[in-house]
C-alpha cells in the first residue's frame, strides 16, 4: 500500500440550530401537516432524539390519547427548546407517517441537511480522531441504511458517504429504524462514489472494500490508518469500478453453508472490528 501523507484542509464545526423561543402550545387540530421540503419524523425514540440533537423542528403532533408516560419527555423537552406541541386524532398522524410506526408521536421538521465531505473529515481532525468514513456503494434497503447509522453512531464513525443515484436517502423510515442515530451521524451525498473515492485517497485516507470475494481476512488486517469502509449493494454487492478504486478488499470468515451476511450486518461486525482495534482490545 502506498503512503499519503496530505492534510486535511479546513476545519467547520457542524451548525446546530437553537430552536427558537417559542413558548410550547398544546391545542386541538385537524388540520394536515405542509409539505413543503419538510421532513416527518415518526416515533417516540427518533422524535426525542432529534430535538436534543438540535434539529430544527417546526412542529411536534400527538395523538390524543396517548400513553403520558411516554409522551411526557417530548414535550417536556419541546418545551425547553420552545417548540409546538398539538394534540390531533390518531388517524391525522397515521396519515402523516404512512407506513411508519409513530406511536402516536410525530415531529415535522426541516428536511435533513446532508454534510460536505470535508466536513466529515474536518470534524474527526477537531476531536483529535483519526477519521473513520463509511461509503455505502447503492444500498437500496431503507432498514439496512438505518440499521448500518445505528451502528455506525455507536462504532464512532464520523460520518456516512451514499451516492446520489440508486440509493436510499435519510427517509423517515430510515430515522425510525436509526431509533435516533440518524440525528447524529452526518451523511453526506454525492454524485460520483469513484470520484469521492479519489478525493479521500489523495488526502489519506485508506479505502477498503468489503468483498465476499477477497483473500484478505478481516481479522488478520489493520484498521489504523484514515480509512474508508465500503459497503456495497444488498444483492450485487460493489460495483467493478469501485472494487478497482479500493487500496485493498477484506472478507469476513465463514463457516456455514452461506456466503454472505446481510449489508447491514456485515457493516456492524466490520465496524465494531475496527473500533476494537482502535481501542486496543
Amino acid at each position: 500500500m502506498k503512503s499519503r501523507n496530505n492534510p486535511y484542509r479546513q476545519e467547520r464545526q457542524r451548525e446546530r440550530s437553537s430552536g427558537g423561543n417559542r413558548q410550547t402550545e398544546q391545542v386541538r387540530v385537524d388540520e394536515t401537516a405542509a409539505d413543503n421540503g419538510e421532513e416527518v419524523i415518526a416515533g417516540k425514540h427518533p422524535v426525542l432524539e432529534a430535538l436534543r440533537s438540535g434539529r430544527e423542528i417546526n412542529k411536534i403532533w400527538i395523538a390524543e390519547g396517548a400513553q403520558k408516560h411516554l409522551t411526557a419527555p417530548i414535550v417536556a423537552e419541546a418545551k425547553q427548546h420552545g417548540i409546538i406541541v398539538q394534540f390531533a386524532d390518531k388517524r391525522k398522524l397515521d396519515s402523516m407517517a404512512g407506513e411508519v410506526a409513530h406511536q402516536g408521536v410525530i415531529a415535522q421538521a426541516a428536511a435533513y441537511r446532508y454534510y460536505e465531505v470535508e466536513e466529515i473529515l474536518a470534524a474527526a481532525k477537531a476531536k483529535g480522531e483519526t477519521p473513520f468514513l463509511l461509503l455505502l456503494d447503492e444500498i437500496e434497503d431503507p432498514h439496512n441504511l438505518g440499521s448500518i447509522l445505528r451502528t455506525a453512531e455507536c462504532t464512532g464513525v464520523h460520518g456516512v458517504i451514499i451516492p446520489k443515484r440508486r440509493s436510499v436517502g435519510l427517509t423517515a423510515t430510515v430515522s425510525k429504524i436509526s431509533a435516533g442515530a440518524a440525528e447524529y451521524v452526518p451523511v453526506a451525498r454525492v454524485t460520483n462514489l469513484a470520484q469521492t473515492i479519489e478525493s479521500l485517497k489523495e488526502q489519506g485516507v485508506w479505502i477498503a472494500g468489503a468483498d465476499v470475494a477477497a483473500e484478505q481476512d478481516v481479522y488478520r488486517t489493520k484498521f489504523d490508518m484514515p480509512l474508508g469502509l465500503v459497503i456495497g449493494n444488498e444483492s450485487k454487492g460493489m460495483g467493478r469500478l469501485i472494487r478497482e478504486k479500493c487500496d485493498f478488499l477484506i472478507k469476513l470468515p465463514m463457516a456455514g453453508q452461506l456466503n454472505s451476511l446481510n449489508a447491514s450486518v456485515a457493516a456492524g461486525v466490520l465496524m465494531y472490528e475496527v473500533l476494537r482495534q482502535r481501542r486496543g482490545i
